[in-house]
């Protein structure tokens, strides 16, 4: 066996740095989402209503998505004018305390009015921190890489998604079975929220190990760093903008239905039980870390923009057979985790895996860190924020059936694939080179 080189050890290090970031940081994100309906609802907003506490603390949750873009608009800018392994040092510090503080925010009726005021506040933070880690993580990766193995390498943080979704569900999953109903609301909780400053320091060793990407250190050495890299982007790049906004549509669209809506759907609609219906979730996330990378690789070998157009438009296709089988599994389990497994872990990993490197190529270094943090976060408001909604909407228009928002679904999809064959026709210089307009 040959000897690693060591640009293949600053790779695996710039990898695993990645990673363990972008893992820490969905964990946290995720592990709100998780909490708040379960949690928050009872210990942190008025218990008069609990409606009204309820729909009160998801929209703290929901605040974490509207924040996203000025935290990827924040640490885009500095991350283009200073370097990325710095922002992705602080973005991490961010994310990590605020979880950490909300683990020791003290109740309602501890506090009054204070304690959601707390909540939202750390939220917010969570929302910032999560908008920059995403940009800076897949970018390490991307920019490290060798170019004919970028789509691999930049697709490897986004399986952190995949895993802090797991450890997220896993970690609340374990503290409930472990401890009573009165254990898990008076303490237990907290457990889930603290461990994320363990998880911090480990997160934060590894990437003070990492130097900053040669492709941005090129850029400083030749004192060619951007002004204002968001007008800067803007005026370059207004056409790659919309079409990365495009391709983005459908992974937002798909997850928060299979990750997110299919939930409720089995629990309210179905009368699953949540616990069935969450490990269903989990073990589609599991196959992910399989198949981010897997789809990653392919798009390396037949192109970024054909692997995202096929699979826009089978993952959402997928939609309909997905949710045929659970409205006719007669509760039977196996049948219903097929349903999300397939769909989710396999198809939907056929355009979250190349999605990265798909967006990196659209921006040069200069403005690439705000470039793609911007059309990820930005879009995501559409795209992920008001799915959720939108699909219970159309549940109800459609009489307890799921049609409509499987319509929907294939509509994103679409909208995403034509996106991407615009990118690709636009792009004729390999994988994916962006196609600049001069600068004035």
């Amino acid at each position: 066996m040959k000897p690693k080189t060591e640009q293949e050890k600053s790779i695996r290090r710039v990898v695993a740095s990645a990673l363990v970031g972008a893992t820490i940081e969905w964990y946290d994100f995720f592990l709100y989402g998780v909490v708040a309906g379960i949690v928050f609802n009872k210990l942190y907003f008025p218990a008069s209503d609990p409606l009204v506490a309820t729909m009160l603390a998801y929209t703290t949750f929901a605040v974490g998505f509207v924040t996203r873009p000025l935290g990827g608009i924040i640490f885009g800018h500095f991350g283009d004018k200073l370097g990325r392994k710095s922002m992705l040092i602080l973005t991490l510090m961010i994310m990590g305390v605020a979880t950490f503080l909300i683990g020791l925010v003290p109740t309602y009726e501890s506090i009054g009015i204070w304690a959601p005021i707390a909540l939202l506040l750390l939220r917010v933070a969570q929302g910032i921190g999560l908008g920059g880690e995403w940009g800076g993580a897949v970018l390490m990766a991307y920019e490290y890489a060798p170019k004919e193995k970028r789509g691999f390498y930049a697709s490897l943080p986004q399986v952190g998604l995949a895993i802090g979704l797991c450890m997220a569900s896993g970690v609340v999953a374990l503290l409930s079975s472990l401890l009573t109903d009165e254990q898990f609301l008076a303490w237990g909780w907290r457990i889930a929220f603290l461990l994320s400053g363990v998880m911090v320091f480990v997160g934060m060793y590894i990437r003070l190990a990492v130097k900053e990407t040669p492709e941005f250190a090129a850029v400083k050495a030749r004192n060619e760093a951007s002004a204002i890299p968001f007008l800067d982007m803007v005026r370059r790049y207004p056409g790659n903008v919309f079409k990365g906004m495009g391709a983005r549509y459908i992974d937002g669209v798909f997850f928060n239905v299979f990750g997110v809506f299919s939930i409720s759907y089995l629990t309210s609609t179905l009368k699953i039980s949540r616990t069935d219906a969450l490990l269903g979730v989990m073990a589609a996330a599991l196959v992910m870390i399989v198949t981010i990378p897997f789809f990653g690789r392919l798009s390396d070998r037949i192109g970024r923009t054909r692997v995202y157009f096929w699979g826009s438009l089978i993952t959402a296709l997928s939609a309909f057979p997905g949710f045929w089988l659970m409205t006719h599994s007669g509760g039977n389990m196996l049948t219903i985790w097929l349903a999300i497994i397939i769909p989710f872990g396999i198809f939907y990993a056929s355009i979250y895996g190349p999605e990265a490197a798909l967006f990196c190529d659209l921006f040069d270094a200069k403005v690439r860190y705000t470039g793609i943090s911007f059309v990820y976060q930005f879009s995501g408001i559409f795209a992920s924020g008001i799915t959720p909604i939108i699909a219970t909407a159309l549940l109800k228009s459609g009489g307890g059936q799921p049609w409509q928002i499987c319509a929907y679904v294939l509509f994103a999809g679409v909208v995403s694939a034509l996106c991407a064959a615009w990118i690709g026709r636009d792009n004729r210089a390999g994988l994916g080179a962006p196609v600049p307009r001069p600068a004035r």
